[in-house]
Protein backbone atom coordinates (compact mmCIF):
# COMPACT_ATOMS: atom_id res chain seq x y z
CA UNK A 1 0.00 0.00 0.00
CA UNK A 2 1.01 3.58 -0.64
CA UNK A 3 1.02 5.83 2.39
CA UNK A 4 1.06 9.62 2.63
CA UNK A 5 2.17 10.51 6.29
CA UNK A 6 1.71 13.91 6.30
CA UNK A 7 3.73 15.79 9.61
CA UNK A 8 6.33 12.45 8.88
CA UNK A 9 9.22 13.80 10.59
CA UNK A 10 7.85 14.50 13.57
CA UNK A 11 8.06 12.25 16.55
CA UNK A 12 5.60 10.27 15.59
CA UNK A 13 5.42 10.59 12.27
CA UNK A 14 9.14 9.89 11.60
CA UNK A 15 8.45 6.18 13.95
CA UNK A 16 5.64 5.31 11.35
CA UNK A 17 7.16 5.96 8.35
CA UNK A 18 9.90 3.44 9.57
CA UNK A 19 7.56 0.83 10.66
CA UNK A 20 4.93 0.92 7.79
CA UNK A 21 8.40 0.58 5.15
CA UNK A 22 9.87 -1.97 7.13
CA UNK A 23 6.42 -3.57 6.40
CA UNK A 24 6.80 -3.34 2.63
CA UNK A 25 4.48 -0.58 2.20
CA UNK A 26 5.40 2.74 0.91
CA UNK A 27 5.63 5.31 3.30
CA UNK A 28 6.18 8.84 1.90
CA UNK A 29 7.04 11.55 4.96
CA UNK A 30 5.76 15.06 3.97
CA UNK A 31 5.77 18.26 6.23
CA UNK A 32 7.26 21.89 5.99
CA UNK A 33 10.55 20.85 5.07
CA UNK A 34 10.04 18.88 2.35
CA UNK A 35 7.67 21.67 0.54
CA UNK A 36 4.18 21.00 2.05
CA UNK A 37 2.30 23.31 3.61
CA UNK A 38 -0.96 21.94 4.77
CA UNK A 39 -2.39 25.80 5.66
CA UNK A 40 -1.69 27.57 2.59
CA UNK A 41 -2.01 24.32 0.26
CA UNK A 42 1.21 24.61 -1.15
CA UNK A 43 2.69 21.07 -1.87
CA UNK A 44 -0.72 18.94 -0.53
CA UNK A 45 -2.12 17.79 -3.64
CA UNK A 46 1.26 16.30 -4.74
CA UNK A 47 2.00 14.90 -1.95
CA UNK A 48 -1.70 12.95 -1.07
CA UNK A 49 -1.88 12.18 -4.94
CA UNK A 50 -2.16 8.31 -5.58
CA UNK A 51 -2.16 7.48 -2.04
CA UNK A 52 -3.73 4.50 -1.03
CA UNK A 53 -3.92 5.83 2.93
CA UNK A 54 -3.34 9.71 4.30
CA UNK A 55 -2.09 9.87 7.60
CA UNK A 56 -2.30 13.44 9.38
CA UNK A 57 0.43 14.01 11.93
CA UNK A 58 0.71 17.45 11.66
CA UNK A 59 0.27 19.60 14.78
CA UNK A 60 -0.47 23.69 15.63
CA UNK A 61 2.47 25.51 16.24
CA UNK A 62 0.36 27.16 19.47
CA UNK A 63 -2.17 25.65 22.14
CA UNK A 64 -4.23 29.04 22.47
CA UNK A 65 -7.41 29.97 20.38
CA UNK A 66 -5.38 29.98 17.09
CA UNK A 67 -5.06 26.15 17.01
CA UNK A 68 -8.50 25.97 15.77
CA UNK A 69 -7.79 27.94 12.75
CA UNK A 70 -4.74 25.74 12.03
CA UNK A 71 -6.78 22.29 12.48
CA UNK A 72 -9.74 23.86 10.25
CA UNK A 73 -7.73 24.95 7.54
CA UNK A 74 -5.22 22.10 7.68
CA UNK A 75 -8.12 19.44 7.93
CA UNK A 76 -10.05 21.07 4.99
CA UNK A 77 -7.26 21.43 2.60
CA UNK A 78 -6.03 18.16 3.39
CA UNK A 79 -9.92 16.32 2.57
CA UNK A 80 -9.82 18.11 -0.86
CA UNK A 81 -6.82 16.54 -1.66
CA UNK A 82 -7.44 13.10 -0.23
CA UNK A 83 -10.76 13.34 -2.59
CA UNK A 84 -9.43 14.59 -5.33
CA UNK A 85 -6.27 12.76 -5.19
CA UNK A 86 -8.19 9.43 -4.64
CA UNK A 87 -7.21 8.72 -0.75
CA UNK A 88 -8.99 5.32 0.54
CA UNK A 89 -8.40 6.07 4.17
CA UNK A 90 -7.66 8.85 5.85
CA UNK A 91 -6.29 8.82 9.49
CA UNK A 92 -5.76 11.21 12.59
CA UNK A 93 -3.68 11.05 16.23
CA UNK A 94 -5.91 12.62 18.90
CA UNK A 95 -6.02 12.67 22.37
CA UNK A 96 -7.81 10.17 25.12
CA UNK A 97 -10.64 12.42 26.59
CA UNK A 98 -10.29 15.49 24.37
CA UNK A 99 -13.95 16.17 24.29
CA UNK A 100 -13.89 16.26 28.13
CA UNK A 101 -12.27 19.36 28.28
CA UNK A 102 -13.39 22.52 26.55
CA UNK A 103 -11.98 24.33 29.33
CA UNK A 104 -8.72 23.56 26.91
CA UNK A 105 -8.17 26.21 24.13
CA UNK A 106 -6.27 23.08 21.99
CA UNK A 107 -8.64 19.93 22.97
CA UNK A 108 -11.41 22.34 21.91
CA UNK A 109 -9.15 22.51 18.19
CA UNK A 110 -8.52 18.83 18.40
CA UNK A 111 -12.16 18.29 18.91
CA UNK A 112 -13.00 20.09 16.26
CA UNK A 113 -10.42 18.26 14.03
CA UNK A 114 -12.13 14.94 14.77
CA UNK A 115 -15.77 16.39 14.02
CA UNK A 116 -14.53 17.88 10.64
CA UNK A 117 -12.66 14.53 9.14
CA UNK A 118 -16.18 12.60 10.67
CA UNK A 119 -18.41 14.94 8.89
CA UNK A 120 -15.83 14.43 5.68
CA UNK A 121 -16.44 12.56 2.31
CA UNK A 122 -13.50 9.73 3.33
CA UNK A 123 -13.81 6.93 5.39
CA UNK A 124 -11.61 7.54 8.46
CA UNK A 125 -9.86 6.72 11.49
CA UNK A 126 -9.90 8.69 14.95
CA UNK A 127 -6.52 7.25 16.29
CA UNK A 128 -6.79 8.99 20.45
CA UNK A 129 -3.61 8.43 22.50
CA UNK A 130 -3.21 8.89 26.29
CA UNK A 131 -0.32 11.63 27.02
CA UNK A 132 3.05 10.91 25.80
CA UNK A 133 5.82 9.50 28.16
CA UNK A 134 8.23 12.08 25.78
CA UNK A 135 6.55 15.15 27.06
CA UNK A 136 6.96 14.93 30.92
CA UNK A 137 9.89 17.10 30.82
CA UNK A 138 7.72 19.81 29.48
CA UNK A 139 5.21 19.10 32.04
CA UNK A 140 7.29 19.51 34.55
CA UNK A 141 9.03 23.07 33.45
CA UNK A 142 5.97 24.85 32.99
CA UNK A 143 5.11 24.96 36.84
CA UNK A 144 8.52 24.98 38.20
CA UNK A 145 9.83 27.69 40.41
CA UNK A 146 12.85 27.69 41.55
CA UNK A 147 13.34 24.42 43.64
CA UNK A 148 9.76 23.41 42.92
CA UNK A 149 7.25 22.05 40.92
CA UNK A 150 3.54 22.37 41.47
CA UNK A 151 1.76 19.41 39.73
CA UNK A 152 -2.50 18.61 40.35
CA UNK A 153 -3.06 15.20 41.12
CA UNK A 154 -5.07 14.58 37.46
CA UNK A 155 -4.81 10.78 36.38
CA UNK A 156 -2.59 10.38 34.39
CA UNK A 157 -1.69 7.25 31.48
CA UNK A 158 1.81 7.30 30.23
CA UNK A 159 2.31 5.95 26.94
CA UNK A 160 5.18 5.75 24.41
CA UNK A 161 5.25 7.59 21.45
CA UNK A 162 6.89 3.90 19.94
CA UNK A 163 3.87 2.43 21.27
CA UNK A 164 1.76 5.05 19.98
CA UNK A 165 3.73 4.68 16.69
CA UNK A 166 3.04 1.51 16.27
CA UNK A 167 -0.65 1.58 16.89
CA UNK A 168 -1.27 4.61 14.10
CA UNK A 169 0.79 2.28 11.59
CA UNK A 170 -1.39 -0.83 12.45
CA UNK A 171 -4.66 1.04 12.40
CA UNK A 172 -3.76 3.18 9.14
CA UNK A 173 -3.09 -0.33 7.63
CA UNK A 174 -6.10 -1.97 8.19
CA UNK A 175 -9.64 -1.09 7.39
CA UNK A 176 -11.37 2.62 8.26
CA UNK A 177 -13.05 2.08 11.45
CA UNK A 178 -15.20 5.16 10.83
CA UNK A 179 -14.71 5.85 14.88
CA UNK A 180 -12.95 5.98 17.21
CA UNK A 181 -9.44 3.80 18.34
CA UNK A 182 -8.61 4.43 22.14
CA UNK A 183 -4.98 3.81 23.14
CA UNK A 184 -3.39 3.81 26.43
CA UNK A 185 0.27 2.57 28.58
CA UNK A 186 0.05 0.30 31.22
CA UNK A 187 -0.50 2.00 34.39
CA UNK A 188 -1.93 5.02 35.87
CA UNK A 189 -0.28 7.84 37.34
CA UNK A 190 -1.40 10.84 39.15
CA UNK A 191 0.60 13.67 37.71
CA UNK A 192 2.04 14.74 40.93
CA UNK A 193 3.13 11.17 41.71
CA UNK A 194 4.45 10.95 38.22
CA UNK A 195 6.61 14.24 38.56
CA UNK A 196 8.08 12.46 41.81
CA UNK A 197 9.13 9.60 40.48
CA UNK A 198 10.67 11.25 37.21
CA UNK A 199 12.47 13.88 39.43
CA UNK A 200 14.04 11.15 41.76
CA UNK A 201 14.79 8.77 38.58
CA UNK A 202 16.62 11.29 36.76
CA UNK A 203 18.05 12.68 40.31
CA UNK A 204 16.87 15.69 39.81
CA UNK A 205 16.40 17.66 43.55
CA UNK A 206 13.57 19.87 42.30
CA UNK A 207 10.77 18.75 45.13
CA UNK A 208 6.89 18.68 43.37
CA UNK A 209 4.00 20.30 45.61
CA UNK A 210 0.70 18.98 44.98
CA UNK A 211 -1.41 21.92 43.87
CA UNK A 212 -4.79 20.66 42.38
CA UNK A 213 -4.71 24.46 40.49
CA UNK A 214 -1.47 24.48 39.09
CA UNK A 215 -0.58 24.15 35.31
CA UNK A 216 -2.70 23.63 32.61
CA UNK A 217 -3.55 19.75 33.71
CA UNK A 218 -5.51 21.78 36.84
CA UNK A 219 -8.49 21.95 33.88
CA UNK A 220 -9.19 18.65 33.33
CA UNK A 221 -12.01 17.16 35.89
CA UNK A 222 -11.78 13.42 37.42
CA UNK A 223 -10.06 10.49 35.45
CA UNK A 224 -11.04 11.72 31.35
CA UNK A 225 -7.26 11.93 30.22
CA UNK A 226 -7.14 7.92 31.08
CA UNK A 227 -8.86 4.76 29.82
CA UNK A 228 -8.09 1.04 30.95
CA UNK A 229 -10.65 -0.41 28.46
CA UNK A 230 -8.37 1.29 25.53
CA UNK A 231 -5.89 -1.38 23.75
CA UNK A 232 -3.17 -1.00 26.30
CA UNK A 233 0.45 -0.84 25.37
CA UNK A 234 3.16 -2.82 26.61
CA UNK A 235 5.82 0.10 27.79
CA UNK A 236 5.81 0.96 31.57
CA UNK A 237 6.68 4.44 32.44
CA UNK A 238 9.79 3.28 34.89
CA UNK A 239 11.14 1.11 32.04
CA UNK A 240 10.91 4.09 29.87
CA UNK A 241 12.86 6.14 31.70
Amino acid sequence: MKFAVIGGTGLIGSQVVRILNSAGHEALPHSQSTGVDVITGQGVEEAVAGADVLVNLTNSPTFDEASQDFFQASMDNLLVAAQKGGVGHFVILSIVGVDQVPELDYYRAKTLQEEVLAAGPIPYSIVRATQFMEFMDAVLSWTTDGDTVRLPPTPIQPIASKDVANAVAEVAAGDPVNGVHNIGGPEVFSLDELGRITLSRKGDNRSVVTDPTAGMFAAVKGDVLTDMDAHLAPTRYTDWL
